[in-house]
């Protein structure tokens, strides 16, 4: 039997890491933590870790009827974490829908230079934000001259840490500063979209390692088809035709666009096998996310309270995580010794925790509609940036393929606006 897995070893090694048999490296067993799928199940095992005893205290403390004989210090905390504070209670926070429905008062010009402002600063931040994921992830530090290799920053997880203690910390300050809706949600409930969450950020991240930018962004706008699927089997919603004409089309446009990308000696600019699995991984993860947002939303909760609890357990899960493997260290030790790095990856975080309080505010004042077109063009300029930056080629067809894609995208939008509308005008009008 020993025998036989290392004959199939190396035939797999391929499969899920293309580059290390191109380098033809002797050692390539030794380093377990450059293979994707190795790294994947080690970081779940390390989730495990955290998830398992918190599974069984939280059955322990149900079964046992700790709410109602409970008592001492640590039982507001306990009662939160595994009971909640009160039932379900509509929607998102009334605040802001209530805000968000009233008429402006104030002046058109006023109404424009804010939404110029909210388009100017989801724009600066996930451009930006885009544009130096691809460059920590494909791009090496440390190279005195162009000819010198340099040195490449592996760890994906360890810059999802970095993004979510940032959010955490910003999420945190923005409720203690601003009046919040009483929480009423079982702690707990937010460790589900956190772990998703965690691995769609780990599978963006490490996609780019086998994948070209442009390639990522399409994924991510055609990410519709598997949330409506995971909406079905998750919310049991139901979609009109319009939603599964407009699937049809982003699958077209960006079957059109893969199949016509042209190969490229630079690992950023072509996509392997490895990377559509990652891919794929990453859009399962995402669309289970959101589907488990919108249904934690049926508290009574803001946005930013989502933020904070999504993000407290992301942390706790990643850096456990990162400490059992000993990789914390390591990438602290890699930001000491590449001041560059430190730098990006800070800012980074700062436009990942940014762009999620520009969503939130944009959303409020002029709704979801307004904040799509705002993103879908923010999607479009990131794939010319990043062709522009890291000279990536588009083909004819590739380039029909993308405007097939938001085409679609822009005809959702259009389409929901005027399903919207049209209810709206179908309400009897109160008195």
């Amino acid at each position: 039997m020993p025998s036989f897995s290392w004959r199939v070893w190396p035939a797999l090694v391929p499969l899920f890491f293309p580059y290390a048999v191109a380098s033809e490296e002797p050692s390539l067993l030794d380093g377990w933590h450059d293979v994707w799928f190795l790294r994947f199940l080690v970081n779940m095992l390390g989730y495990a870790t955290i998830i398992v005893p918190g599974y069984f205290l939280i059955s322990y403390f149900k079964r046992s009827n700790y709410l109602d004989r409970g008592s001492g210090l640590c039982y507001p905390a306990i009662k939160a974490c595994v009971f909640g504070g009160e039932d379900k209670s509509g929607l998102l926070d009334d605040v802001s829908l209530s805000s968000r429905n009233e008429p402006d008062s104030g002046s058109s010009l006023k109404q424009a230079l804010r939404l110029i402002f909210c388009a100017a600063g989801l724009q600066v931040s996930y451009l930006t934000w885009g544009v130096l994921q691809e460059r920590v992830m494909t791009r090496s530090y440390g190279a005195a001259s162009p000819d010198q290799e340099g040195e490449k920053f592996k760890d994906s997880q360890f810059l999802v840490f970095m993004n979510r203690i940032l959010a955490l910390t910003v999420s945190g300050l923005w409720c203690v500063l601003f009046k919040q809706p009483r929480h009423g949600a079982p702690m707990y409930k937010y460790s589900f979209a956190s772990l998703s969450n965690i691995m769609s950020s780990w599978c963006q991240y490490e996609a780019l390692k086998f994948i070209s930018f442009p390639t990522q962004v399409l994924a991510k706008a055609s990410k519709v088809i598997p949330v409506m699927l995971m909406g079905k089997m998750v919310s049991r919603k139901s979609y009109e035709y319009w939603e599964y004409f407009t699937a049809v089309l982003i699958s077209v446009g960006v079957s059109m666009f893969l199949l016509s990308s042209s190969t490229s000696k630079h690992p950023s600019t072509v996509t392997t096998f490895s990377g559509v699995v990652i891919l794929v991984g990453y859009i399962v993860f995402d669309s289970f996310t959101s589907n488990w947002q919108d249904n934690l939303f049926k508290y009574k909760m803001s946005s930013v309270q989502m933020m904070f609890g999504v993000n407290l357990f992301s942390c706790l899960f990643t850096v456990g995580s990162l400490l059992e493997q000993g990789a914390f260290f390591e990438s602290l030790s890699f930001m000491a010794r590449h001041s560059e790095f430190a730098f990006h990856a800070v800012l980074l975080s700062v436009c990942s925790a940014c762009g999620q309080l520009f969503i939130f505010y944009t959303i409020n004042q002029f709704g979801a509609a307004v904040f799509t077109i705002i993103m879908t063009l923010r999607q479009a300029f990131a794939i010319l940036l990043s062709c522009f930056l890291y000279g990536h080629s588009v083909t004819v067809v590739g380039g029909f393929g993308i405007a097939v894609v938001f085409l679609a995208l822009f005809l959702r939008v259009y389409a929901r606006s005027r399903m919207k509308s049209s209810r709206q005008s179908a309400q009897p009008q109160k008195v």
